[in-house]
């Protein structure tokens, strides 16, 4: 039976004026979501891609039926692996959108560089079967996000000032 591989595309398609303070280096956040997997023993295909607020809007309207932008949505694809092809198997598509982490990150992650970092390790723990539903589900994300970042993205610890969850205009805790 042949090993199953493990492939990562990341696309940087937002528009020039999306939001220009952000830069993406495709070849690292590749290298993080590469090793993530890794560590987590997923082996397939996944496609990163970095697009613009409006486009993520339109997609988190249609898939999540929720209005406005988002910062990551993942779309899982099969669920189980065809280990008798040749064929990766479609883990599946995380879209990320680098203008809505440049707005968050001071309040969230504390730099721009932690928040797209948590970002991939938070879409690929969705594509792989976590989720933050009820409150086990979300400890259980959370710690793999920490360990996950700990060990590919920081090399070490968590740093201060560090926040895996969002605050929303009324101080109530989401993600």
């Amino acid at each position: 039976m042949p090993k199953p591989r493990l492939v990562v595309v990341v696309e940087d398609v937002r528009s020039a004026n999306d939001s220009p303070q952000s830069v993406i280096d495709v070849n690292r956040w590749e290298r993080l979501a590469a090793a993530a997997l890794r560590t987590e023993q997923a082996a397939g295909e996944l496609t990163l891609t970095f697009i613009d607020q409006t486009e993520i809007a339109a997609l988190n309207v249609e898939y999540m039926g929720k209005t406005g932008p988002t910062d990551v949505l993942s779309f899982p694809l099969d669920d189980e692996p065809m280990l008798d092809f040749d064929i990766p198997v479609l883990l599946g598509d995380i879209v990320i959108s680098p203008a809505i982490a440049a707005r968050q990150y001071a309040e969230h992650a504390g730099t721009f560089d932690d928040e797209i970092a948590l970002l991939v390790v938070h879409g690929i723990l969705h594509i792989i079967g976590h989720d933050h539903v009820d409150p086990v589900e979300r400890t259980v994300m959370q710690k793999r996000e920490l360990a996950l970042l700990s060990e590919h993205h920081w090399g070490g610890s968590v740093p201060v000032g560090f926040r895996q969850d969002h605050r929303d205009d009324l101080g109530n805790t989401a993600k």
